[in-house]
């Protein structure tokens, strides 16, 4: 029997140690300090078998964008169990104190990135967006099918980049749901710093933006370049690799991927964890050299108090539904339930009537964003339909503009 305790501080190498077996890793020096600065600002869940610790979780404690509001989420971390104590209920015991947690702290959310998505849907999380990885052959000139605009580019030193992108990037958090947020310290160690943790061949971190002198800034790219490898029996050309692409109008977005896409010596943009309505893809004059080489679910949420969570957002059309909810983790949340929404808010009460939809809380965290339509879940055999037309009404009232997206893995 474990016992599931709070981890100290002094405590943090060991629980770095059970996470770089779990997860195969061996960081450097620089490496190490840097997740050990951010599990001091984390808080910390251990399994004790004595006085060995055999599984470790840490929570970022992140807001996230939800439509129409920021809501606190903490962002579950270094899940890890010992690979003696796996199927002994350690991880189980673990998400049951996280989610307790959560829900004392009045967190109407939470959120992880799944490393083995297999795992995560029993605990209710359900996958909320999704990402794509776009390539760009750049050995020719970027074709675009719209005006880019040409208000000028500057680039922008890594030491200053903060002051100058952070204030935007915040503001785009509103745009579309489902982006935490970045403390400093965060764009700091990881999107600002001097050497990426997976690949030390890539440079320091390049920042374009464009703007007239003066004036905010209308967009950014933040991106790294490798330059190319010919020493094989195959040349590899210079990469650019984007790690953040933001701007305010699609003519913005079209000069920064036409600038990325121009640059000497490169032949390859890649961009991992777009948004799969990127417009880049609607814009681009020929498909072929601009394509989504792989997509995948990227945030995966938990809705922890689902009155708050839905009262908590806004809402694109009225709806009026009865709600038949599963919650095995957190019992509250079962239940039937009238949900009445719209422009003006939403409330969420017990209800007597005969369901129209019939949902496991894995699902509605999928829905919960807008990310996910119901009526393909409802197609896939995950939710029941009882009354016709429920599923197409409960999506036209959670649709969102845009579909949430976040590229921050954490």
């Amino acid at each position: 029997m474990v016992d599931i305790r709070e981890v100290p501080e002094a405590d943090i190498d060991r629980a770095l140690e059970l996470a770089y077996l779990v997860f195969n890793d061996r960081p450097e020096k620089e490496g190490r300090e840097r997740h050990h600065a951010l599990l001091e600002r984390c808080s910390r869940i251990g399994a004790y078998d004595g006085d060995v610790l055999v599984g470790f979780m840490a929570a970022h404690d992140f807001r996230l964008s939800v439509p129409g509001a920021d809501l606190p989420c903490p962002g579950l971390t270094f899940v890890s169990v010992a690979p003696t104590h796996r199927r002994r209920g350690v991880l189980t015991a673990l998400m049951a104190e996280q989610l307790r947690r959560a829900a004392a702290a009045a967190s109407p959310l939470a959120a992880l990135w799944a490393s083995e998505a297999a795992i995560y849907g029993r605990f209710g999380y359900g996958g909320a967006t999704t990402g794509v990885t776009i390539e760009i052959d750049s050995t020719r000139p970027l074709p675009l099918r719209i005006a880019p605009d040409r208000r000028p580019l500057r680039l922008v030193a890594p030491d200053e980049a903060l002051a100058v992108i952070g204030p935007f990037h915040e503001a785009a958090r509103a745009v579309r749901a489902g982006r935490p947020t970045r403390s400093a310290e965060r764009w700091s160690q990881e999107w600002l710093a001097e050497q990426d943790e997976e690949d030390e061949e890539l440079s320091p971190p390049r920042i374009i933006v464009l703007g007239d002198p003066g004036e905010p800034i209308a967009g950014y790219v933040l991106y790294r370049t490798k330059p190319e490898d010919d020493s094989g029996p195959v040349r590899t050309p210079g990469l650019v690799r984007v790690e953040e692409l933001e701007a305010d109008t699609p003519a913005v977005a079209a000069a920064l991927w036409e600038c990325l896409a121009a640059l000497d010596l490169t032949g390859r943009v890649t961009a991992w964890g777009r948004p799969a309505d990127d417009p880049l893809l609607h814009f681009a004059a020929d498909r072929d050299q601009v394509r989504v080489t792989a997509q995948f679910p990227a945030l995966w949420l938990r809705l922890v108090d689902v009155r708050a969570a839905l009262t908590g957002r806004s809402w694109a059309a009225p709806v009026e539904l009865v709600l038949e909810l599963t919650d095995v983790r957190l019992p509250a949340n079962a239940g039937r339930f009238r949900l009445k929404a719209g422009p003006d808010g939403a409330a969420y009460e017990n209800a007597r009537a005969a369901p129209d939809l019939t949902l496991d809380v894995r699902e509605l965290a999928a829905c919960y964003l807008g990310g996910t339509r119901v009526v393909e879940l409802v197609a896939s055999g995950l939710v029941d339909e009882h009354t016709r037309g429920a599923a197409a009404a409960l999506d036209a009232a959670l649709r969102t503009d845009l579909l949430p997206h976040t590229s921050d893995e954490f």
